[in-house]
């Protein structure tokens, strides 16, 4: 080992940039995706499974430049929009964040009520009402440090995780269904538009703004508080040599975080395949996916459901509160404390509780509205990250600009195909 590579090796020491993608990766395993999996497998057995691979392989890509361009500049995506977009933009970029920040809540919200009325029998509202509370419980870990937040999301996205895994071992896998299942094929205009649904919905434009302002975060704060000799001033960027050395840590930290991600969706996927899938249960709503797990694996594989459930939407309801700051931060230069910014974007929520709109259609339109932030993010994202100036030495290389543009293309494409379709269906 050279010199240089012994200092880059040294300077790197420990796992400082290790933790911020498994906050983003809750994203990918949110209420909404349940719904979408689940479709997926009941429907079309495993031969959608293609989707979610590929679905996940696309996140990896986009969750890591968010993070290296955190890593490369010291600042997160929407404070880059703020200094480098006419004012106007930046304005418009602004509301309509706020606009996904709300149909973020809408889903993860409800998806954890519709968990506590499987557990406990609790209404609609009452259940809303807890979810809400008990994400405000979770963010004030963020009080007490970034690792404490982040180790909270990590451990629910291990819930879900081995919820599924469970229920997977109950249900039986099949490999050579699992083999099928990755042979890319659509087989009828309604697959497509399923699979146009788990694409879609793969990239969660809030998760980048977190992702890129945890990673500019982590970058430039110490290991050990106490120690002055890793302590950069908050406007600094890491030194080059610190940059290339943390790179592999944020490859290895959005690998692992989204293969675990992507495994418990592909468990959604297999379990509704070999359950629902041509049998006489329906699993069109998050309900009857419950009762199905009851009749067909028993209390077991139900509670695990439910479980699994809550977790998903107590986690990403924090993590959308966390992300709600950082837009308006990164946007406007200010923020509001986060007990009235949380009311302000869960008045939407309550509303459609109270009013009992089918908790399933909610997150299906809820998920529509996200489809619109989706180019606000990409298209900035990929056009920073090949900056030679703002990027340094983490520039992206031809290759992956070329990559990264082609996936924002397939992505924003899809959500536009969705948008029209739901709204002409």
């Amino acid at each position: 080992m050279s010199i240089r590579e012994s200092t880059l090796v040294r300077r790197a020491r420990g796992l400082v940039m290790v933790g911020p993608a498994f906050a983003a990766a809750i994203a990918y395993v949110d209420p909404g995706n349940f719904a979408t999996n689940f479709a997926a497998g009941a429907d079309y057995g495993h031969r959608l499974l293609w989707v979610v691979v590929g679905a996940n392989l696309m996140g990896m890509v986009v969750q890591f430049l968010s993070a290296k361009l955190g890593l490369a500049t010291g600042a997160n995506l929407a404070q880059l929009c703020r200094k480098r977009y006419p004012r106007p933009l930046v304005a418009g970029m602004w509301i309509q964040a706020e606009l996904v920040a709300m149909a973020t809540d809408l889903a993860e919200v409800i998806g954890g009520a519709v968990a506590l009325s499987l557990l406990f029998d609790l209404p609609m509202a009452a259940g809303g009402l807890l979810v809400i509370a008990a994400s405000f419980v979770i963010l004030a870990l963020d009080a007490r440090g970034k690792r404490k937040f982040e180790a909270v999301v990590a451990g629910c996205l291990g819930v879900i995780l081995l919820g599924f895994v469970w229920g997977l071992a109950a249900a039986g896998v099949r490999p050579g269904d699992l083999g099928s299942g990755l042979l890319p094929t659509v087989p009828d205009a309604q697959a497509l538009l399923i699979a146009g649904g788990i694409l879609g919905a793969t990239v969660m434009p809030h998760v980048v703004y977190l992702h890129s302002d945890l990673a500019s975060r982590h970058s430039r704060e110490p290991r050990h508080p106490k120690d002055p000799a890793r302590r950069a001033a908050p406007d600094r960027r890491p030194d080059p040599d610190r940059q290339r050395a943390l790179v592999w840590q944020i490859r290895l930290d959005v690998v692992a975080a989204l293969a675990l991600a992507g495994l418990a969706n592909v468990a959604m996927l297999v379990i509704a395949a070999q359950l629902f899938h041509g049998g006489p249960l329906p699993a069109d709503t998050l309900e009857s996916i419950h009762s199905g797990f009851g009749v067909l694996l028993g209390g077991g594989g139900a509670l695990a459901f439910a479980l699994a459930l809550l977790a998903s939407g107590l986690a990403s309801a924090s993590v959308g509160t966390y992300a709600g700051q950082v837009v308006m931060a990164g946007f406007i230069g200010r923020t509001l404390p986060i007990t009235v910014r949380r009311l302000i974007t869960v008045l939407p929520v309550l509303v459609v509780l109270l009013l009992g709109v089918d908790a399933t259609q909610a997150l299906l339109w809820s998920q529509l509205v996200l489809s619109f932030g989706i180019p606000f993010v990409l298209i900035p994202l990929v056009g920073f990250t090949r900056d030679t100036e703002l990027m340094g030495p983490l520039v992206n290389g031809r290759a992956t600009t070329v990559s990264a543009a082609v996936l924002a293309a397939v992505v924003v494409a899809l959500n536009a195909v969705l948008a029209v379709t739901a709204v002409w269906s």
